[in-house]
């Protein structure tokens, strides 16, 4: 009484292998794109200004750090 159940491909394997790879590839190539950019924008957002910082610390006229966080 019991039902057998059986999974079928149709075609050649030799194909969907290949294609399964390609997509397999192109998939994995959008995650790291991803993780990528994700990571990117994060240390874009936290170091930007501190990049700043720095570039103006190290200038020729040699400003004290209360005169490049002013407004004037």
């Amino acid at each position: 009484m019991g039902s057998r159940v059986t999974l079928r491909t149709k075609g050649k394997g030799v194909k969907g292998a290949k294609a399964s790879e390609e997509k397999s590839m192109v998939d994995s190539f959008k995650e790291w794109s991803t993780w990528t950019m994700k990571k990117a924008k994060v240390v874009t957002h936290y170091g930007f200004i501190p990049l700043i910082i720095i570039i103006g610390m190290n200038s020729d006229p040699k400003p004290q750090v209360y005169q490049l966080l002013s407004p004037v």
